[in-house]
């Protein structure tokens, strides 16, 4: 959900002004920018809507997962690709016109290393830096990727200080979440999304840390949304988690969270192995924290163990490491903790998927 984390401060206008300062610019224009609405009843088609919605605000492609190295040991990845509609320039035939934006986060947790390497990016579509397609998905930034083929996706990043090709293979159809695919973010339906989920990727390829190459294999998870209108009034930020269970079920669950630390909203998808759903209400559904850790850098203080409530069961959340803070002021001009975790049940472990947490140094701004 950034979607998971999309955490684009006012759908990227702050980057738009720096990409402009670096390139001709564009004219803004004086016509009110009308963005497509998200609306319950709408009946989602694939593969075509594995692909970009280019008329709504904010969309992205979020793919996290575990990895395992050939000593056995375990790493988290994760790769996010933001497509932004600015409002900006719509009506200008100018090429350099920032109509829509694409921006990245790429990162490894390596308990060795004892915090992410991670890498962002952002630039305007065009001039062949950047750009998706609308049938299938296919989203490119540079020389980093996400590409789907048929049933199977694959995952391309060239970082800094890390490098992976990644293909990942669903084990059945989409998982759509809330109401057939509409998931509410708020009480009433003017917050809202078009999502889906591919839980249990199986993971193959090669990753590539400080200049040595490895075959790695694992599991992964996919999210895609798009919407017009994400945050509601009265909300901070949200806590999500993408969880694969051993025994091939999957779990979906998120908040969004009020100034105070309370549940404004909340909701959860629950997968059992033989690929049937159940939707939980709200007040089936609750996160509460179990421990913290500050971050060294920023100060921050992240609830970074959670007991999460779906129903009757009880779940706790544990880091694979705790610092999993992910600075991206450069592109998206946030600050959040995103990170791998173990799911256990009655004290012992039955999954591993990823933890999101936003608006934990300042409040979260999503179109």
């Amino acid at each position: 959900m950034n979607r998971r984390a999309c955490l684009i401060a006012l759908a990227g206008l702050p980057l738009t002004r720096a990409l402009a300062a670096t390139e001709p610019a564009a004219e803004s224009s004086n016509h009110e920018v009308v963005f497509d609405a998200v609306l319950p009843g709408r009946t989602l088609v694939f593969p075509g809507d594995e692909g970009a919605h280019p008329g709504f605000r904010t969309e992205w492609w979020y793919v996290t997962g575990w990895l395992t190295l050939p000593d056995g040991s375990p790493l988290g990845f994760q790769v996010t690709f933001f497509r932004v509609r600015t409002g900006i320039g719509e009506d200008n035939p100018s090429a350099f016109a920032p109509r829509q934006l694409i921006l990245a986060h790429a990162a490894i947790a390596d308990p060795r290393l004892g915090r992410l390497r991670h890498d962002q990016r952002a630039a305007r579509v065009g001039f062949g830096r950047a750009g998706y397609a609308t049938e299938g998905a296919r989203v490119w930034l540079g020389d980093w990727s996400f590409e789907q083929t048929g049933e199977r996706y694959e995952a391309r990043v060239n970082a800094d200080d890390f490098a992976y090709t990644l293909a990942l293979v669903p084990d059945g159809p989409p998982m759509l979440n809330g109401d057939e695919g509409f998931s509410l973010k708020a009480p009433d339906q003017g917050n809202a999304s078009y999502y889906y989920s591919r839980p249990q990727l199986q993971v193959e390829g090669s990753l590539t840390l400080d200049g040595h190459r490895k075959t790695v294999t694992g599991h992964a998870w996919m999210d895609h949304e798009w919407s017009s209108a994400y945050i509601p009034e009265g909300a901070e930020g949200w806590d999500w988690v993408g969880l694969n269970l051993d025994d091939g079920g999957a779990i979906m669950a998120f908040q969004m969270r009020k100034p105070d630390g309370e549940a404004l909203w909340a909701s959860a998808t629950l997968r059992s192995p033989d690929g049937r759903t159940e939707a939980l209400s709200p007040e089936q559904i609750a996160f509460t924290p179990v421990r913290e850790w500050r971050s060294p850098r920023t100060g921050i203080d992240y609830p970074v163990e959670w007991r999460l409530r779906l129903g009757t069961r009880q779940f706790i959340l544990r880091p694979l490491m705790d610092d999993q803070e992910l600075e991206s002021r450069r592109s998206t001009g946030t600050i959040y903790w995103e990170g791998a975790v173990r799911l256990l049940e009655a004290g012992r472990e039955i999954g591993r998927g990823y933890l999101e947490m936003t608006g934990y140094g300042e409040k979260i701004q999503v179109g």
